[in-house]
C-alpha cells in the first residue's frame, strides 16, 4: 500500500512542469490498473500494517477514487485550453486523491479522522477557485461549517474509546461493545452529514451548484462515500446501542428520500437537481448500512460504488451542456437531440442507470437494499415504492426536458461531442454495467 501512496507523492513535481497535463492523467491510469492487479483476498485484509490495510471495502473505494480523479483531469480540458491556473490544479487534485487513499487505507481511527477532515481542504479550493460565481464563497462555507460542527464530537469520541480500550486500530474494533448513547451519537453524526441524511443535506445542492465540473463529480463520486465507509467501519464498535437506536436514521432517511425525490421535480437547474438526487440515493444507502443486516452492508456497498459512477458521468453531461450553452437551465437546455444527436444516446444510457435499470450496479444495489430493508420491517415497503417509482420519475423528467421539445431560438450551431467527451461518458458508463458480471465478488466478502 506504501508504494502507492510514493508513486502519488512523486507524481507531484511533475504538476508544476509545462505540458504535463495529460501525462498526470495517465499516470493516474496506470496506477490504477497496477492498484487493481493486487491480489487482494476476499475474506482477508491484505498489505496490513499498523498504518495501512487493504481489504474489498478499501479496495473497491480506492479503486473508483483513483478512477473519478483520473476523469476529473478528463473532464476539465477546459482549464487547459484557458491555462487557468492548471498547475496548481493538478496539484490540488494529487492532494485531495492522496487524502482520500489514505482515508480508506489507514486503519488508525486518529489517522483516518485527519485524512477524512484533510479531504475538505482540496475540495474547498477546488469550489472557491476554480467555481463560476460570487455564492461559490457562501456554498464553500456552508461545506466546511456542516462537516466540521459534526466531525469535532467524532474526535472525542475516538479519543474516548482509546481511553477506554487503549487502542483505536479499527481491525480489533470487533472486539469491542461500547453501549453509550453520547458515544453513539458523536461518533455518527459526523458521518451522516457528509452522506449527506435528510436535515443536513443543505451544503451539497449549494456545494454541486457552485463546483466547477471536476468538484462535482469528486463530490459526488467519492466524498458522500466517505461518510457510508465510516458508518460501516464504526457501527462495529457499538452494536448493542445500534440495534436500539438506528431506527431514527432509517426513519428519517426514508421519508427524507422520499421527500427530496418531490423536490427533484421542482429543480430548473440541471446540476442541482443531480446533486438532489444524490441525497434520494444515499438515502436508502443510510437506511441499509442502519439495517445491521448482511444484505444491508452489501447493497449500500453496491449502490456506493454505482452511484459513484453514474453520479460522476450525469455531472459530465451536464458539464458538456454547459459549456455549449454557457447555461445550467433546464429551459435553455431543451430540444438537445436536434443538435447533439449522439449525446442523446449517452444522457439515455446514464439516467437508465441512475433509475436503476438493468444491468447497472444501482439495480443490484437497490435490490440488496430492498431486501435489508423490508426484513428490518415490512412498513418501509411503502416508503421505498414511492421512492422507487419517483427515481425514475426524475430521471425521466431530466432526460425528456433536456433531449426533446422545440429547441431554444437563441441557439446557435455548434459542434457536437468531441472523441474526448464520448470517451470520458464511455469510462463512466462501462464499468458501471461490467462490474455487474463480477457481482459475486462484491456479496461474499464481507
Amino acid at each position: 500500500m506504501m508504494k502507492f501512496l510514493v508513486m502519488m507523492i512523486f507524481m507531484m513535481p511533475l504538476c508544476f512542469m509545462k505540458n504535463m497535463f495529460w501525462l498526470v492523467q495517465m499516470s493516474l491510469m496506470l496506477m490504477f490498473f497496477l492498484f487493481m492487479n493486487l491480489s487482494v483476498m476476499i475474506y482477508y485484509n491484505m498489505n496490513m500494517s499498523y498504518m495501512y490495510s487493504c481489504d474489498m471495502m478499501s479496495f473497491g473505494l480506492i479503486l473508483l477514487s483513483i478512477w473519478i480523479c483520473m476523469l476529473m483531469l478528463m473532464a476539465s480540458e477546459n482549464l487547459l485550453k484557458m491555462n487557468f491556473y492548471v498547475n496548481f490544479f493538478l496539484f490540488n487534485l494529487l492532494f485531495l486523491l492522496i487524502m482520500l487513499y489514505l482515508t480508506f487505507s489507514v486503519m488508525n481511527l486518529f489517522m483516518f479522522y485527519l485524512c477524512f477532515e484533510g479531504s475538505l481542504i482540496p475540495t474547498l479550493m477546488l469550489i472557491i477557485g476554480w467555481g463560476y460565481q460570487p455564492e461559490r464563497i457562501q456554498a464553500g462555507m456552508y461545506l466546511l461549517f456542516y462537516t466540521l460542527f459534526a466531525s469535532l464530537p467524532l474526535l472525542m469520541g475516538i479519543f474516548y474509546i482509546f481511553k477506554m480500550s487503549n487502542n483505536i486500530m479499527i481491525y480489533f474494533m470487533k472486539f469491542y461493545n461500547f453501549n453509550m448513547y453520547l458515544l453513539y451519537f458523536s461518533m455518527v453524526m459526523a458521518f451522516l452529514v457528509k452522506m449527506p441524511m435528510y436535515f443536513v443535506h443543505l451544503w451539497l445542492p449549494k456545494a454541486h451548484v457552485e463546483a466547477p465540473v471536476s468538484g462535482s463529480m469528486i463530490l459526488a463520486g467519492i466524498m458522500l462515500k466517505l461518510g457510508g465507509y465510516g458508518l460501516m467501519r464504526v457501527m462495529i464498535i457499538m452494536e448493542k446501542i445500534s440495534l436500539k437506536l438506528n431506527f431514527i436514521w432509517v426513519i428519517i432517511s426514508l421519508v427524507g428520500g422520499f421527500y427530496i425525490s418531490l423536490k427533484c421535480f421542482c429543480q430548473v437547474d440541471m446540476k442541482s437537481l443531480i446533486a438532489y438526487s444524490s441525497v434520494a440515493h444515499m438515502s436508502v444507502v443510510i437506511g441499509g448500512i442502519m439495517t445491521m443486516n448482511y444484505w444491508g452492508y452489501m447493497g449500500s456497498y453496491i449502490l456506493m460504488i454505482g452511484h459513484g459512477l453514474c453520479s460522476s458521468g450525469m455531472f459530465c453531461l451536464a458539464n458538456i451542456n454547459f459549456e455549449r450553452l454557457n447555461s445550467r437551465s433546464l429551459y435553455i437546455n431543451k430540444g438537445m437531440m436536434n443538435f447533439m444527436p449522439s449525446m442523446s444516446l449517452w444522457w439515455f444510457l446514464l439516467m437508465s442507470s441512475n433509475m436503476a435499470a438493468p444491468p447497472s450496479l444501482n439495480l443490484m444495489g437497490e435490490i440488496s437494499l430492498i431486501n435489508s430493508l423490508l426484513s428490518w420491517s415490512w412498513m418501509s415497503m411503502i416508503m421505498l415504492m414511492l421512492l422507487s417509482f419517483f427515481s425514475a420519475g426524475y430521471s425521466l423528467y431530466l432526460f425528456s426536458y433536456t433531449q426533446h421539445g422545440k429547441y431554444n431560438m437563441g441557439m446557435y450551431s455548434f459542434y457536437t461531442g468531441v472523441s474526448r467527451e464520448y470517451l470520458l461518458l464511455l469510462l463512466h458508463w462501462l464499468p458501471l454495467n461490467l462490474m455487474i458480471l463480477k457481482v459475486d465478488f462484491f456479496m461474499i466478502w464481507f
